[in-house]
C-alpha cells in the first residue's frame, strides 16, 4: 500500500457514518449486506447510504455485487488488512509484535448461482 492509498482509505474512514458502514460490513463478513440491511442499521436514508458507499468504493474498501435485483455490499478484507499492515510496518522497532497477528483470515464470499 503506498501512502496516497493509506491516506485515501483513512479519509474516507474518517466520517462517522462510513466508519459505522464499514465496521458493520467487517461484522458481516465475506456474507456482506444488502443496502437496506445498512440503512435499517446505521438509520440513514438511501441516498446519504449510497454516498457514503460510493467513497468507501472509491477509497478501495469495500465492494458490491449484484445479486439478482439487488446489491449485496462487502468489505474488501485484503485492503484492511494492508492498511493495518500499512499503519503497522514500523510497529515495535522493526521487531515483530503481537499487531502482527491481527489479520482477518476470512473465507472468500460464496459465489452466487444465477
Amino acid at each position: 500500500m503506498t501512502e496516497t492509498q493509506a491516506l485515501q482509505a483513512l479519509a474516507a474512514l474518517a466520517q462517522a457514518t462510513r466508519l459505522r458502514a464499514f465496521r458493520e460490513l467487517v461484522g458481516a463478513g465475506p456474507a456482506g449486506l444488502h443496502p437496506s440491511q445498512l440503512c435499517e442499521v446505521l438509520a440513514c436514508s438511501p441516498t446519504a447510504l449510497s454516498f457514503h458507499l460510493k467513497e468507501l468504493s472509491h477509497a478501495g474498501l469495500v465492494s458490491s455485487e449484484r445479486a439478482g435485483r439487488h446489491f449485496v455490499y462487502r468489505a474488501e478484507f485484503d485492503s484492511m488488512n494492508d492498511l493495518l499492515a500499512y499503519l503497522t510496518a514500523h510497529c515495535c522497532q522493526g521487531q515483530p509484535c503481537e499487531l502482527s497477528t491481527v489479520a482477518c483470515e476470512c473465507e472468500d464470499p460464496p459465489s452466487s448461482a444465477h
